[in-house]
């Protein structure tokens, strides 16, 4: 589990093919004594397991799974990475839970200053738009932002100055892609509510369900 709060900027240096699967080797500041083999870091909000690491790099292996769901397989060598290493539970929540589970892969559709901040907008399938709802909380590329504003294909965000900065957002740009993770929160409430058809009980929301359940 994770929070959204980048804690280093890490660079690539080397994406090796292994037939459908991949070997990501990456430059960081984040490698220390503390470091454990099989621990999990977000590389660019995907979650990943430590499988080597030296004084100056890790590595993980990225499943076909995770090159066809999300952007690691396009990553090129010195390309910039997000880095975030797994929630302490002592840690404070300055961002949001992120599962660092990879919904989707969004693009940009525009860019602009909105005074202090940068406005972007992002295009996403149908299919994730459900989750993502105004003033909720979304990783892009494992950044935890707050959604401004939602529409029927696309989504916005409110960057600041600092975030800009300390993140890979500063390099974005119409027709850049990046991951997407949606609040795992709604999907248990989704998976969950009653009135779907594949809900635990079978049962729907109707007003007896509400009067039964003191709703009324």
């Amino acid at each position: 589990m994770f929070t959204g709060l980048i804690q280093s900027i890490g660079k690539v240096y080397s994406l090796k093919r292994q037939g459908d699967a991949a070997q990501l080797q990456i430059l960081s500041s984040l490698v220390d004594d503390d470091l454990q083999l099989g621990e999990s870091i977000a590389v660019n909000g995907a979650c990943l397991t430590v499988t080597a690491w030296d004084s100056s790099s890790f590595t993980v292996d990225v499943s076909p799974e995770t090159l066809q769901c999300t952007t690691l397989g396009k990553l090129r060598a010195n390309q910039p990475v997000n880095l975030e290493r797994a929630l302490r539970l002592s840690d404070r929540l300055g961002g949001h839970l992120v599962s660092g589970h990879i919904d989707c892969v969004a693009t940009v559709k525009r860019r602009y200053q909105d005074h202090n901040a940068v406005r972007i907008e992002f295009s996403v399938p149908a299919e994730v738009m459900r989750y993502l709802v105004a003033k909720g909380s979304v990783a892009i590329d494992g950044i935890s932002l707050t959604v401004n504003a939602v529409a029927a294909d696309k989504f916005s965000v409110a960057v600041i100055p600092h975030s800009l900065e300390m993140t890979t957002l500063n390099g974005c740009r119409e027709g850049s892609q990046v991951n997407i993770g949606t609040d795992p929160v709604g999907r248990y409430v989704e998976r969950l509510l009653p009135g779907r058809s594949d809900s635990p009980d079978g049962s729907k929301l109707s007003l007896d369900f509400l009067a039964k359940n003191g709703f009324m």
